[in-house]
């Protein structure tokens, strides 16, 4: 990516701007990333639109105060070569970015599940969950969360799980959900900090908070995990960590129980099925959503 083939819009001299962009999944959480590591960047507002095909628009809210070059060069840097397309800067009014990026969705069905943001707050169906844009992933706009929540409406149907774990959980969403049925208790876990306080803020938000348990953990490290046994584990993440954790997370399942694995493609599915399958495991049901596949599994016996 070169600085010269960016598309700068006219606006005012020291007014707030917007790095707009489309890329692979991959390149623009590898930017995401890159822009949370860094001091003066990690606060930026990041929203991301799925666009199906595993590819995404992004755009970045800078203040009056952060010039776009130094942003452009982190983005850059982070792309790693890869060519991102449609790439602009844009004058946006001075107001609150998060709200704005928001109200460009709609809300979202998946199953009995809507999930909307703060400026749609007229929901009033007992699975109508409020989750806004943020620092962490999984509002259901993406497929994968979408696909997650349309096999928790299904498997719940059948049956009554007591002990769930949702691996990776960033926003919460998924936690959330799985606590409206029955109104039962969840432990939500995660590697990243922000993504840990975005979930427990979300769980409140939601009336949730006493039903959700959000713990910072890497992988199934922590203590509260080595032992625990689990009648359902969300784990929607990503193919490599979903193949390397399965003999843990197989462990952690209670016999009889299920798991729904997805953030992987349809080839990746193929190939984390087999895996899974070694390992005690039987498909029940299979979800590809946008290029996304989503995995419903259980332990036999």
């Amino acid at each position: 990516m070169s600085l010269a083939t960016v598309a700068i819009e006219e606006g005012p001299p020291s007014g707030p701007r917007k790095i707009v962009f489309e890329a692979s999944v991959k390149a623009a959480e590898r930017i995401a990333l890159a822009l949370d590591a860094e001091e003066e960047t990690a606060p930026l507002t990041v929203a991301l639109f799925d666009l199906g095909a595993a590819r995404v628009e992004s755009s970045i809210y800078l203040p009056s105060t952060l010039a776009p070059d130094f942003v452009l060069d982190l983005i850059s840097q982070a792309a790693n070569g890869e060519e991102l397309a449609s790439l602009r800067v844009e004058p946006v009014e001075n107001q609150d970015w998060v709200t704005l990026s928001q109200q460009q969705r709609g809300s979202v069905r998946a199953g009995r599940f809507i999930i909307h943001g703060s400026h749609e707050r007229d929901q009033h169906s007992r699975y109508a969950i409020e989750i806004d844009a943020g620092q962490a992933f999984g509002t259901a706009h993406h497929a994968s969360t979408q696909a997650c929540l349309i096999m928790l409406d299904h498997i719940s149907k059948r049956r009554r799980f007591v002990r769930v774990l949702d691996l990776g959980t960033g926003a919460g969403t998924l936690a959330i959900a799985a606590s409206r049925l029955g109104r039962r208790k969840v432990l939500a876990s995660d590697n990243d900090r922000i993504a840990v306080a975005v979930a427990s803020e979300n769980a409140k938000k939601n009336r949730a908070g006493a039903l959700v348990d959000v713990m910072k953990a890497m992988g199934l490290g922590h203590q509260r995990l080595r032992r625990a046994r689990f009648d359902l584990i969300f784990a929607n993440i990503l193919f490599r960590p979903l193949f390397e954790l399965a003999p843990l997370i197989v462990r952690r399942v209670g016999a009889g129980g299920s798991i729904i694995l997805s953030g992987i493609t349809e080839a990746q599915g193929t190939a984390l099925q087999a895996r899974y399958i070694s390992l005690g495991f039987v498909l029940k049901r299979r979800v590809v959503l946008d290029g996304w596949t989503t995995l419903l599994m259980a332990k036999r016996g």
